[in-house]
Formats: C-alpha cells, structure tokens, sequence
C-alpha cells in the first residue's frame, strides 16, 4: 500500500542551479567593481600649453641647381646650357667646391629620361651628392 501512495505522490527533485541568471549577476558584480575601482582612481591632469610652432621656411639647398628643360637643353642655376656642355662645367665646378652637391629639378612636362640622362652626366663626373627637387602635381580643373 505505501507504494501506491508514493506513486500518488508528486516526486520531489533536488535544488536545481540555473547557471543563465548566475552569470548575469557575476557580469554585473564585475562592472560594478570595475567601475568603483576607477572611481577610486584620482586622475590628475597638469596643464600644459603646447610651443606655437610654424613650418619652417622652404630653403632652397646650398650648392648646384640643375633644371632640365627641353630634351637636350637645362639650366645650370639660372643660365640656359646645352646638355653636350654639362660634362665640362660639372668638371670645372667639381674642382672649384669642396664639396660640391647638386639638385636636380625639371619643368612640368619633361620626361624622366631626359632628368635620368641628367643624373649619369652628373654621376660620371663623379658628384655623389645629388638630390631631386619632387613637387606633386598641379591640380588644375
């Protein structure tokens, strides 16, 4: 008789743990720590002015300018030369600096062969110390 009871009888399970809400509430506990821990924190700012600077002015670099025109023609600073006449003046002007520096430019237009036929002149006769002048190109509509 007591077994037909106990079937009768609504079986009584043991506690069940959710472990959804349990996280829930480890997530905000950690926050909530979290975010008392920087209250904690004094955060001391110093106040600083930061040195008025402006770009500096463009210099033009101490030494040669060569600028390639047409094929076959460039100028040595502001004289107009041939490019056959380049190896005697580089010759001369290597002799008369001490350290002779050469900047080569070229006008819009002008291939690169042409500021390449420039460079080996200048490499042959033997100036090391070679920059190129690079501007971006002019936006016109």
């Amino acid at each position: 008789m007591s077994s037909a009871i106990a079937r009768l009888l609504p079986r009584r399970r043991g506690a069940r743990i959710e472990i959804i809400p349990l996280i829930d509430v480890i997530f905000f506990l950690l926050a909530t720590f979290v975010l008392f821990t920087l209250s904690l924190n004094r955060i001391v700012v110093l106040p600083v002015e930061p040195p008025d600077t402006r770009p500096p002015e463009f210099q033009t670099p101490p030494g040669l300018t060569l600028r390639v025109s047409d094929p076959g023609t460039l100028y040595w600073d502001k004289d107009l030369i041939l490019l056959t006449e380049l190896p005697a003046r580089l010759a001369q002007y290597r002799v008369t600096e001490a350290d002779p520096k050469i900047m080569i430019t070229s006008d819009p237009g002008v291939t690169l062969g042409a500021a390449v036929e420039v460079l080996d002149t200048v490499r042959m006769a033997k100036i090391t110390k070679v920059t190129f002048d690079t501007r971006p190109p002019s936006r016109t509509p």
